[in-house]
């Protein structure tokens, strides 16, 4: 599976994992509680890794980290230095 498949298939896994959480809320906003715990519960993340992801998302946002995607797998950079 090349990397842009495999990505369409995590924004489904997601979409799937999160959709009753974000359906509570609106598009704005979200419990960050309840999408942390869903992320854990549901997509087998440690607490400490759903706070990280969830962190970069937010900081970063979908442009930044398609980018550094893209060059992650230009360099071959499967798993970075932060033991993720």
């Amino acid at each position: 599976m090349r990397e842009g498949e495999y990505v369409d298939s995590l924004i489904d896994e997601y979409e799937t994992i999160l959709a009753e959480r974000l359906r509570k809320n609106t598009i704005d906003k979200y419990d960050e509680s309840e999408i942390l715990n869903e992320l854990s519960v549901s997509a087998d993340w440690s607490m400490s890794a759903a706070r990280k992801i969830l962190r970069l998302a937010e900081e970063y946002g979908a442009f930044m980290l398609r980018n550094a995607l893209a060059i992650a797998v230009v360099l071959g950079k499967e798993d970075g230095s932060a033991g993720f």
